[in-house]
């Protein structure tokens, strides 16, 4: 039996195999060193990206084909540390910032602005806005900017603030006369009022007035007059009068609801009244009693001019005055009312001479009563009541002859 074909059938199955594997390891091997030489070649890049960091290893030439690489476009508002035609080199350090959009209001005027600033105070210094101590920004100074962030500015305008009794100028960046007062931290109270109208609009170099109103009781105590009561009394000469009862006020308590705007009082309304105290009558006695001299033999007659015989005898220097001369109240000292009864026949004394209420008869005047004094009637003078000027003038002044009859 001949064996010889299938040994060597089967070793030549064995070479086979071992020359496919031989093959496949040698072109793996040429792969891997292929890759291995290629990512050698490498160049390593730090590539910053909107803060973040990252290492890139790269063939790109230039750094513009670097980031098309990586499929990252750059915008012209975008910042980017190197120029995009900037060769690639190991250990390069690239940082690149896309802009955000940043929309600004300032006041009827919108824009939208892409950027590259931190914060909203860098991006306000790069768009040169500039915002005054009474203008409103919507958002801090300090706070960071991020994409499609909406910057609002409110322009403050000047205004005139009345409230109450107080006025000064204020700024404002309200829309509405209720917007104003929550900004500037006034309450209105229940009745107080605000001009214009809290829904209407605020206008520059306007003004806004609010009027303060207030109600409070106001309590005032009124006296009540006394009635005057006359009397008639016949023990009294007629012409006289006597102070029985000293009047006395009442007193009367009012409450009031007093309306107040700014301070100053506009309607005052009666709401209650109580009577405190009754007031008490003044009552006087009126004098009825004629006055008459007495004679000899108990015989009373009216006064006459004729000389009594009895009596004190003396000498007078006499002038006359009436009821209306300058400075006379026409009461006499001793209560007889001039004015009510002008036929009275009175005099007036020195009461260290003549005491008053005594009777007397005068020349050329006849029977009277010490009733009166004066300022200028000192010692043996005295003045005789008349009830005219033009007597006074005609009596002039004389020496009288006079005789005290009590």
């Amino acid at each position: 039996m001949n064996t010889k074909p299938a040994i060597y059938s089967y070793f030549s199955s064995l070479t086979r195999k071992k020359l496919g594997l031989f093959i496949a390891s040698f072109l793996v091997f040429i792969a891997t060193l292929t890759i291995l030489v290629y990512e050698g070649t490498k160049k390593t890049v730090a590539l910053s990206v909107d803060g973040e960091k990252m290492i890139v290893k790269t063939h790109a030439e230039t750094i513009g084909d670097m980031l098309k690489d990586l499929n990252v476009v750059v915008d012209e508002d975008d910042f980017i540390s190197h120029s995009l035609n900037t060769a690639v080199k190991n250990k390069l350090n690239v940082v690149w910032e896309p802009a955000k959009k940043v929309t600004i209001q300032d006041g009827d005027h919108e824009e939208d602005v892409y950027t590259t600033a931190k914060t909203v105070k860098e991006f306000m210094e790069s768009q040169r806005l500039n915002i005054d101590d009474h203008d409103k920004l919507n958002y801090s100074l300090e706070d960071p900017i991020y994409e499609n962030l909406k910057l609002v500015i409110d322009r403050a305008f000047p205004l005139v603030l009345v409230n109450g009794k107080q006025k000064e100028k204020v700024w404002s960046t309200s829309t509405t006369v209720a917007d104003f007062l929550e900004q500037q931290g006034i309450t209105l109270g229940k009745m107080d009022r605000v001009e214009p109208d809290l829904d209407k609009n605020v206008e520059p170099n306007g003004e806004i007035k609010i009027v303060r109103v207030e109600k409070v009781t106001d309590v005032v105590e009124e006296p009540i007059d006394y009635t005057i009561v006359t009397r008639k009394d016949a023990n009294l000469a007629k012409g006289t009068e006597k102070l029985v009862q000293q009047g006395k006020e009442g007193l009367l308590k009012k409450e009031y609801e007093v309306t107040k705007e700014n301070g100053k009082e506009v309607t005052r309304k009666l709401i209650a009244e109580t009577k405190v105290r009754e007031s008490e009558s003044k009552i006087v006695a009126v004098g009825t009693k004629e006055l008459v001299a007495q004679v000899s033999r108990g015989k009373t007659v009216a006064a006459s001019s004729a000389a009594p015989s009895g009596g004190k005898e003396m000498y007078m220097n006499a002038t006359a005055y009436t009821a209306y001369c300058n400075g006379c109240s026409g009461v006499t000292a001793t209560g007889i009312n001039l004015r009510a009864n002008p036929n009275l026949k009175v005099i007036a004394v020195d009461p260290r001479v003549i005491p008053l209420g005594t009777k007397v008869w005068v020349e050329g005047y006849g029977y009277a009563v010490a009733g009166d004094t004066g300022g200028a009637i000192k010692g043996n003078r005295i003045d005789i009541f008349v009830a005219s000027k033009e007597e006074a003038y005609r009596f002039g002044r004389k020496q009288v002859k006079i005789r005290i009859l009590n």
